[in-house]
């Protein structure tokens, strides 16, 4: 059996290739492609999906053995679904071509157009993906064998069963089944698959392999309710961050999530995960609870962006995902259901009050002529009517601001003796205001005297430069524009999260 299986891939690979270059090489069921093949294999086959990738890079050799699969998966189905790679760092005319920007890249495309791929690294969510874009939204399932074999396919399955495939609830389905790649759908009008699943004419089930197994919507079938409940009840109710996990955990519709920070090691995720799940019921389509393990190296810098240690571990903070990232903090280290269920409804009912990072203020923080800032600190000096104020907002890890670091030196040294003018910088990581949101770095700031205005400053990073501009008391037509390069800040990271 397992020759003909091996012979039938074989042989799917020999028919994908006949419709491109006889000298296409394949790696493991993918497509090896070069500057010299590259357009007869993305517009003769109907679809391609296209992997850019580096040797080098950690995150393409993870995604390697879960395309390989997908691959061959699709190939011992028939699917006229071809899967493609190509070394970026070796076609770099390609990667330049298809705007590669980092790795990897994977471009899908149809018949010759193509559109970016945004769904998932595991072989399952490559194949759903590619499914939902190359075949109908719901695939119809005309046999209680047929819906059986869909669910066991799948970690996660949305079917709805509607007679009427003319009515607006089935319309709305549809359309949240055409919207949403993450899941297949289904459909049917089988009575006895009705039986099976103690369905009737209009439900919409979701099914699972993990918590409750499958749960009906309830409620008005709208398009708006119907994606707002597959993306809520399609996540477990304590989700597991991990790389699999970051797009759909950060990438989804609930943008407020509790993060519980715990060590498998110590047993953390029994003694306080699991207990967790019945208190995530109350808050399903509100707060998406998380799960991060604190014992793996990789997930220090989102300790490191909460302004925790790990001796603090096992703890929990809330966080909004939107432009202001707010964060809170429990007033107790308590994760017990009733604790937490507290908390998050405190948020919810708007009672809770931002925590803002901050370091501890250093004694010698006035001895240089570059004055530095923290949280506590700031207001009283950079927000002095009698003063201006330019500020630097940096990030110790950014090699613009360590590149900026011996001219504001040197910047600061000519305004020394200067008692109207304050030059200083704040480690914008470590510190936050309420105030000032900062997004880049590094960000540069200056607070004119009387009325405390903050003017963005985007000229030149030269001495000359932004002399003129503090000279001026911050007037922009003052200082030089900038070049393209020098402004090409590092962005505040959220997404390292």
């Amino acid at each position: 059996m397992k020759f003909f299986i091996a012979f039938g891939v074989f042989l799917g690979t020999l028919l994908a290739v006949a419709h491109c270059e006889e000298d296409v090489k394949v790696e493991d069921g993918v497509l090896v492609l070069t500057k010299d093949n590259f357009k007869d294999v993305t517009t003769k086959n109907d679809f391609v999906l296209v992997e850019f990738y580096a040797p080098w890079c950690g995150h393409c050799k993870a995604l390697a053995p879960e395309y390989a699969k997908a691959a061959k998966a699709l190939a011992e189905k028939e699917s006229n679904i071809k899967l493609a790679k190509v070394d970026a760092t070796e076609e770099s005319e390609l990667a330049e071509e298809h705007g590669v920007r980092g790795y990897p890249t994977l471009k899908f495309f149809r018949k010759g157009s193509v559109i970016d791929y945004n769904g998932g690294r595991q072989s399952d969510d490559i194949i759903t993906w590619l499914n939902k874009k190359t075949g109908p939204p719901a695939v119809e399932l005309d046999t209680v064998d047929a819906a059986e074999k869909f669910i066991d396919d799948n970690q996660v399955v949305v079917l709805g069963f509607f007679k009427d495939r003319e009515s607006e609830a089935c319309k709305n389905f549809l359309a949240v089944a055409n919207a949403v790649d993450e899941y297949p759908f289904g459909i049917t009008n089988n009575e006895d698959v009705y039986k099976k699943y103690e369905a009737k004419c209009g439900s919409i089930v979701l099914f699972k392999k993990f918590d409750e197994g499958k749960v009906f919507y309830e409620g008005e079938a709208t398009e708006e309710a119907l994606r707002k409940f597959v993306m809520a009840e399609s996540m477990p109710l304590v989700v597991d961050f991990n790389h699999d996990s970051a797009q759909r955990i950060f990438g989804g519709e609930i943008k407020n999530h509790l993060l519980f920070f715990l060590s498998k090691e110590k047993g953390d995720f029994e003694k306080y995960a699991e207990p967790a799940k019945d208190v995530a019921k109350n808050f399903r389509e509100q707060v998406l609870f998380v799960s991060i393990n604190s014992d793996e190296e990789d997930h220090q810098r989102i300790l490191e962006f909460f302004g925790m240690k790990k001796e603090e571990v096992p703890a929990c903070r809330l966080i909004h995902l939107e432009e202001d990232m707010a964060k809170y903090k429990p007033e107790k280290n308590d994760l017990s259901p009733e604790y937490v269920k507290e908390f998050v409804q405190s948020f919810l009912d708007g009672k809770l009050k931002q925590h803002l990072l901050t370091q501890d203020l250093p004694e010698d923080w006035d001895k240089e002529p570059v004055k530095v800032l923290v949280s506590t600190n700031f207001d009283a000096v950079v927000l002095n009517k009698e003063k201006d104020a330019f500020v630097e907002f940096y990030a110790p890890w950014c090699g613009h601001c360590k590149q900026l670091a011996p001219i504001w030196e040197q910047l600061a040294e000519k305004f020394k003796d200067n008692e109207n003018v304050v030059i200083g910088k704040m480690d914008a990581t470590a510190n936050e205001l309420e105030h000032t949101k900062i997004t880049s770095f590094p960000t540069l700031k200056f607070y004119k005297k009387g009325d405390n205005v903050a003017v963005d400053y985007n000229g030149e990073r030269t001495l000359e430069a932004l002399t003129k501009f503090v000279e001026s008391g911050g007037d922009l037509s003052k200082a030089t524009e900038e070049d393209e390069d020098e402004k090409a800040d590092e962005p505040a990271g959220k997404d390292e999260l």
